[in-house]
């Protein structure tokens, strides 16, 4: 989705209120290797302002993704709301502030891919159109969880049989013994 800067009014900027589809959410997905899936597309609204020399983005959206419980393994279907806030700025005006276009390393940080504060919530478009797509795989990505459970209260699997328990009790021995100190267990004591 690209939004060409003339479209932005002035005074009232410009409203969108996009259906975003499923294949666009499923792609963003796709860098996982967790199976995280799309269960549906979802409605984008999003607000364009022109501030100065460059564009404020507000949007949000409900994303409703399917991942594997990380305790069962079951199915949890997700409502991820997600609301965000992006100055985008043009690139060449982005290039003579000195601002790194996004991924690059300025090397004067302690660690490598470090930023500053005043950047994160930065992005460069061309001048003239500003690309959606990216910023809205990137929202994607940033509304997810870092692990998905069915509930909080979720018991896991056995560690010797695989039994959802969950579901019931399987009996198994759970008390894991050091194989190290495995012949201190056969040892009777007077």
């Amino acid at each position: 989705m690209r939004v060409k800067i003339e479209e932005i009014q002035k005074d009232g900027g410009l409203h969108l209120d996009e259906p975003i589809p499923k294949q666009t959410v499923q792609a963003a997905l796709d860098d996982f290797e967790d199976g995280w899936r799309a269960d549906e597309g979802f409605q984008l609204k999003a607000h364009l302002l022109k501030v100065g020399e460059g564009v404020l983005l507000k949007g949000d959206f409900t994303a409703k993704v399917v991942a594997p419980c990380k305790r069962c393994v079951t199915d949890v279907l997700l409502t991820l709301p997600h609301s965000f806030t992006l100055n985008l700025v043009d690139a060449s005006l982005a290039q003579q502030m000195g601002v790194e276009d996004e991924g690059e390393d300025d090397g004067k940080g302690e660690r490598n891919g470090s930023f500053s504060l005043d950047e994160a919530e930065q992005d460069t478009f061309d001048g003239k159109v500003i690309d959606l797509d990216p910023i809205i795989r990137e929202q994607i990505l940033l509304a997810l969880p870092m692990s998905a459970v069915c509930r909080d209260d979720c018991a896991g699997l056995c560690t010797v049989c695989g039994q959802n328990l969950n579901e019931k009790r399987c009996g198994c021995d759970t008390k894991v013994i050091d194989p190290r100190l495995g012949a201190l267990k056969d040892i009777k004591l007077n």
